[in-house]
């Protein structure tokens, strides 16, 4: 039976172009709609079609382009008929519909977040403007009635799924993302795959400090690993990249305790870094949170804040502590309970979050949500 895989945009790296890549693998004879792809060479053996806005000036300009992205997703035609449509959605890809024979098929929805900048404009500095907001009471009714056109709605997380019901008024299943614990622990040691020069970068650490890693941009909320480090007394190690560097350098500059930046690191890197941290402190407010799930399958405890999808990962596999607040009794308690967390056996249990057991949910949820048989891919990536 074939089936249309629909997704907002592809980028080079992100959490929903992992989850992309395993919806790509368990259905490999998917198409895929887009409205743009930025990594055209990404499925080089796959029908990847964008829309009209791939071809307007609006390619790749995401806040103007936002208006217009909900009639971008009507109409869309294809000479291929098919059976269901799988859509993975954090803005409108939901509203996806065709025109023609394909009009009427099953469609399944994979819901990151309903969109963050018209439904919780405090988390999504999108909603922030008068414009947006105006937008947002126009786009509410239009964006909930077009959720209720799925046959079945799954949301990555518990607390994407409470979301879910308080703003699109459905129900729905949850299947948590891919995080490709495989891969990582697939290596026994990550250092033999720097270079000389990030090797030496990496000794040069110092031997016991906490993690943060992430794009620099404000609702990561990095600068609270910092005060971690002053609470705790531990040196703070900050990898990623992202505009709000200058402010992490100035407050990193008059910390109480030795802060190293550690500048767009490869995977190798990164996975030397969680392996090497005491914890790896996770204060953003997510809807899941891939990277506290990928320090944890290399036996590193996490550190979280107890709002947010990252919490969930936490509790369900017991893999490190939650703050309720930032300040310094709640810092020094997570410090003392993720340092009794037995690294080896935390390891195994992050299995829970494997891309092969996210195909094997996603092909159940299809299959048992249009009832058909669905040819499933072999591997998982």
């Amino acid at each position: 039976m074939a089936g249309v895989i629909v997704h907002e945009w592809i980028e080079k790296t992100g959490g929903a172009e992992k989850v992309l890549d395993a919806m790509s693998a368990t259905f490999p004879d998917a198409d895929i709609r887009v409205l743009w792809s930025d990594d055209p060479t990404r499925y080089p053996d796959r029908h990847v079609q964008e829309s009209w806005i791939g071809r307007s000036p609006l390619r790749g300009r995401k806040v103007l382009a936002l208006p217009v992205m909900p009639a971008a997703w009507r109409g869309l035609s294809s000479a291929r008929t098919y059976d269901w449509m799988l859509v993975s959605s954090h803005l409108f890809a939901h509203h996806a519909r065709f025109r023609g024979a394909n009009r009427g098929i099953p469609k399944l929805v994979y819901a990151h977040t309903p969109a963050r900048y018209i439904w919780t404009p405090e988390l999504d500095q999108r909603g922030d403007g008068l414009i947006a907001r105006a937008g947002s009471r126009l786009l509410k009714p239009l964006d909930r009635r077009r959720a209720g056109e799925a046959v079945s709605v799954a949301a990555n997380s518990e607390f994407v799924r409470d979301r879910i019901r308080d703003t699109w008024g459905l129900d729905a299943r949850v299947i948590y993302p891919p995080v490709d614990t495989e891969r990582i622990q697939a290596v026994g040691n990550w250092v033999e795959r720097l270079t000389a020069e990030e090797a030496q970068t990496l000794a040069g650490l110092p031997s016991s400090f906490l993690l943060g890693a992430s794009r620099f941009v404000p609702y990561k909320d990095l600068r609270r690993v910092i005060e971690a480090g002053e609470a705790t007394g531990l040196p703070v190690v900050l990898a990623g990249s992202g505009p709000e560097e200058g402010a992490l350098r100035d407050l990193a500059s008059r910390a109480r305790m030795e802060v190293h930046f550690i500048m767009r690191p490869c995977d190798a890197m990164l996975f030397s870094l969680y392996r090497s941290a005491t914890a790896f402190v996770f204060p953003a407010v997510e809807d899941f949170g891939i990277m506290p799930v990928e320090a944890m399958a290399c036996g590193t405890p996490v550190i979280a804040y107890e709002v947010g999808g990252a919490s969930e990962s936490v509790r369900a596999i017991q893999g490190g502590a939650l703050v309720k607040e930032f300040d310094r009794e709640e810092w020094r308690r997570a410090l003392d309970e993720v340092q009794r967390v037995d690294r080896a056996s935390l390891i195994e249990r992050t299995s829970f979050f494997s891309t092969e057991r996210f195909g094997q949910q996603l092909h159940r949820w299809v299959a048992q949500s249009t009832d058909l048989k669905v040819r499933a891919g072999s591997q998982h990536v």
